[in-house]
């Protein structure tokens, strides 16, 4: 199975910032709930970099 890189991280942190913001939604500590947000978010940015940045290695 080949994965492309940055994959891992994208998917991984669209999970955690979807986690965050039901915490959020549901008033469970709205500052713990913004940091993991932006820990996901922070994570699906560097994960998109990394998979334009190597686009072009599959071919």
């Amino acid at each position: 199975m080949d994965v492309r890189e940055g994959l891992i991280p994208t998917v991984l942190g669209t999970a955690v910032a979807a986690t965050g913001a039901m915490m959020k939604r549901r008033d469970m500590a709205p500052m713990i709930a913004a940091g993991i947000v932006g820990f996901g978010l922070a994570h699906v940015v560097l994960g998109a970099i990394d998979l334009v940045e190597h686009m072009d290695e599959r071919r």
